[in-house]
């Protein structure tokens, strides 16, 4: 005899919340699970199209671990040290960068700063904080995401975690389809299948393309001579994922700092602008439409809901799951919306009737 509706329910919601407490408790140690779990998904469809193309799951995870491997010693020698260092600086000179901020204001338009003013006092305690604070805004972002684990940790489990996924990936799918409720199991392939598809499309597609505008910002911004062009790349292409936000913050603080290093050579600054101009033709007309399409459902306020609410309630892997979680819990609540709309509750009893 199968179980009603509401005690179904009420198993189900008790396991969920049991993983929601093991995921608040254990957020620290599950890192690097968590994100051996992300590269090994990420790179599953490469895997799948070497296998079409005659090599065994071995021979395709043997191949993409030394191409990965590869292009983290190239990371690793040249690209994360020098990365690190201009963080560094830059975090060194923004008490500095501010100060000749509030005097080239002061300078150009002194009506609008008066000393009595509470604009120019505030921008003076900002000057202050960041004097005190800069250095160690860095330090305690470093201290914290390495007390997540320890570095070493890191390196050696999530490559481990990853490549044994990967080469199982299919075998646990497949155990995992066998594990439904027989009951529900169509609907549930169903979600999957819908959730799958926006992850696909936005997660793998979305990561591609910060990856690419990454890459084109740090090296057209290094080739301009713009100082801490790797950081500002690095930050732009991070963001990317959440429309125009990545666009926004990187323009504007590489335009800034353009403005400080390049005053006076216009056409420097013009190319700065440009490059960003460029990146945002690139990715609305080229990138996102190819890798990700028009219609995955992940609206950017959305995006940043979860990834405050999961980062205030689990850390730093919190914010890591969210945009999955955001994907599958806009599937999730599509569904139920579909299944409001053919409901009783939404159609009255004279709607029902006519249905």
């Amino acid at each position: 005899m199968s179980l009603s509706v509401k005690e179904q329910l009420r198993y189900w919601g008790v396991g969920l919340a049991a993983f929601a407490v093991v995921l608040w408790l254990l957020g620290d140690v599950l890192l690097p699970f968590v994100l051996g779990g992300a590269i090994a998904y990420f790179v599953d469809p490469l895997a799948d199209r070497l296998e079409k193309m005659g090599l065994s799951r071995v021979a395709a995870t043997a191949i993409i671990t030394v191409l990965a491997l590869a292009v983290f010693v190239v990371m690793a020698l040249m690209v994360i040290p020098t990365l690190i260092a201009q963080a560094q600086e830059l975090v060194r000179i923004l008490p500095d960068l501010f100060r000749d901020l509030r005097a080239f204001v002061e300078e150009r338009f002194p009506s609008l700063l008066d000393r009595n003013s509470a604009a120019h006092q505030t921008l003076a305690l900002i000057g202050e904080r960041l004097k005190e604070r800069g250095a160690e805004i860095l330090q305690t972002a470093v201290s914290s995401a390495m007390s997540l684990v320890n570095i070493l940790m890191l390196m050696v489990i999530v490559p481990v975690v990853s490549v044994y996924l990967l080469l199982d990936w299919d075998r646990m799918v497949a155990r995992i389809d066998e594990l439904l409720p027989r009951d529900h199991v169509s609907v549930i392939r169903q979600l999957a299948s819908e959730i799958d598809a926006t992850l696909s499309s936005f997660v793998r597609g979305m990561g591609t393309v910060c990856i690419i505008l990454g890459s084109y910002y740090a090296i057209a911004l290094i080739a301009v001579g713009l100082d801490f062009g790797l950081v500002v790349g690095f930050v732009a292409g991070l963001v990317t994922f959440i429309p125009y936000l990545g666009a926004l913050i990187g323009g504007a603080l590489a335009i800034g700092l353009a403005l400080f290093q390049f005053w006076g050579d216009w056409t420097a600054i013009g190319l700065v602008a440009a490059i960003f101009a460029a990146g945002q033709v690139m990715e609305g007309n080229f990138l996102t439409p190819r890798l990700v399409g028009h219609s995955v459902g992940l609206h950017p306020v959305w995006l940043l809901l979860a990834l405050s609410v999961f980062g205030a309630l689990f850390g730093f892997v919190g914010m890591l799951v969210a945009v999955p979680l955001a994907a599958a819990l806009g599937v999730l609540a599509r569904f139920a919306v579909g299944q409001y709309l053919k409901s009783r509750l939404y159609l009255g009893a004279t709607g029902a009737d006519d249905t």
